[in-house]
C-alpha cells in the first residue's frame, strides 16, 4: 500500500507498537465474538450509541489532520456536493447520488493525480461509473464495507511516526483485523459460531434479512456472513475513531481546533452526544427514519474522505 509521505507531525512519542497491536486484537476479539453470536444487535445497538458521536469525531480528525488537502475550491466543490448527496439520500435517490458519488471522485482525482495520469484516471473513474450505474444495489453494499475500511488507511499514515519494527508490527495489527478477519467470515470459517441473536432488537429494528440487505449482495444465500462481516467492522471502525485517534493523535484536534475554535475541547463530545441522544430517541420510535436520517448526515463524513484518500494514495505534498 503506498500513502502519501506527509510530514508527520510533531506529537509525544507513542507506546509501543506490540502494545498497541495487543489492545488492536484485544479489541477485535471482542468485537468478533459480539458479531459472531449477535450480529443484528452489534449493528443496530452500535449504530445507535456510537454512529453520530463517531461522525463528529471523524469529521475533526479529517478536518484538522489534512487541513491542506480539505480546503479552498476543494473544500466547497466538494461539500457542494456532499450536501446535494444528503438531500438524495432524504429522498431515497439511488442513481442521482451514485453520480454525485462519482463527482466527489472526480474532484479528488483532479485535486490529487499527477496531471499526465488525468487522462487515465479519467477513464478508470468513467469505467467504474458505469459499473456502479449499471448495477446499483452492488454499489451501495460496496459503499457500506468500503467505509469500514478506510481506517485502515488514516491508521497506514499514522504509523509513519513509528520506526522500522514498530511500524511493521501495527501494520501488521490492521491488516489482520481490516482484511484477515473479514475473509475467514465469508470463507465460512467461523459458521459453527455463527448466529443472528436478533431477539434483544427485532421488535423495532427489523428482521436480520432487512437489517442485513443494504450490505449484503443480493441474492445470495450468505447474507448473515456479509452482516457479521459488516457488524465486525462497524465495531472495530468506532474503536478506532472514538478510541485510538482521540487519544494518539491528539495533533489533529488541536490543528481543527485552530480551524473551528468555537468547537474545541469538549465540545465535540458533547455535540455528539446531544445529537446521539436526540437521534437515539427517534431510531426507537421508528428505527427505519432514524436510519434514513443518520445514513443521510453521515453522508459528509464518508464523503468528504474521498479526497483525502485520493490524495493520500497519490502523494500530493503538502503545499510550502
Amino acid at each position: 500500500m503506498t500513502v502519501a509521505t506527509l510530514p508527520a507531525p510533531r506529537t509525544p512519542a507513542p507506546p509501543r507498537a506490540a502494545g498497541l497491536a495487543l489492545g488492536f486484537a484485544a479489541c477485535a476479539a471482542v468485537a468478533l465474538a459480539a458479531a459472531l453470536r449477535a450480529p443484528l444487535a452489534t449493528t443496530v445497538l452500535g449504530l445507535i450509541a456510537f454512529g453520530v458521536l463517531h461522525n463528529v469525531l471523524e469529521l475533526r480528525y479529517v478536518a484538522g489532520r489534512f487541513a491542506h488537502i480539505l480546503t479552498g475550491r476543494l473544500l466547497w466543490t466538494a461539500l457542494a456536493l456532499v450536501t446535494a448527496i444528503v438531500f438524495c439520500r432524504v429522498l431515497g435517490m439511488r442513481i442521482p447520488e451514485i453520480v454525485l458519488c462519482y463527482g466527489v471522485l472526480a474532484a479528488g482525482v483532479w485535486h490529487a493525480v499527477p496531471r499526465g495520469w488525468l487522462v487515465p484516471a479519467g477513464l478508470g473513474l468513467a469505467g467504474a461509473a458505469a459499473v456502479s450505474l449499471t448495477w446499483p444495489a452492488y454499489h451501495f453494499v460496496v459503499l457500506a464495507h468500503l467505509h469500514n475500511v478506510v481506517p485502515l488507511f488514516f491508521l497506514w499514515e499514522w504509523s509513519r511516526r513509528l520506526a522500522g519494527r514498530e511500524r511493521a508490527l501495527f501494520r501488521a495489527a490492521q491488516l489482520g483485523w481490516v482484511l484477515l478477519v473479514p475473509a475467514l467470515l465469508l470463507a465460512g470459517v467461523f459458521d459453527p459460531l455463527l448466529a443472528d441473536g436478533s431477539a434483544a432488537v427485532v421488535a423495532f429494528a427489523g428482521s436480520p434479512e432487512s437489517i442485513a440487505a443494504p450490505v449484503s449482495p443480493p441474492g445470495l444465500t450468505a447474507g448473515l456472513r456479509f452482516l457479521a462481516v459488516f457488524a465486525f467492522l462497524q465495531a472495530m471502525h468506532y474503536v478506532v475513531w472514538l478510541g485510538f485517534l482521540p487519544r494518539f493523535a491528539p495533533d489533529a484536534a488541536a490543528a481543527f481546533e485552530q480551524r473551528v475554535p468555537w468547537l474545541a475541547g469538549w465540545r465535540p463530545w458533547a455535540l455528539g452526544a446531544a445529537a446521539a441522544l436526540v437521534l437515539g430517541g427517534l431510531f426507537l420510535v421508528d428505527y427505519g427514519q432514524g436510519r434514513t436520517l443518520y445514513q443521510a448526515l453521515a453522508g459528509y463524513h464518508a464523503y468528504l474522505e474521498f479526497p483525502v484518500l485520493l490524495a493520500l494514495l497519490f502523494a500530493r505534498p503538502r503545499p510550502a
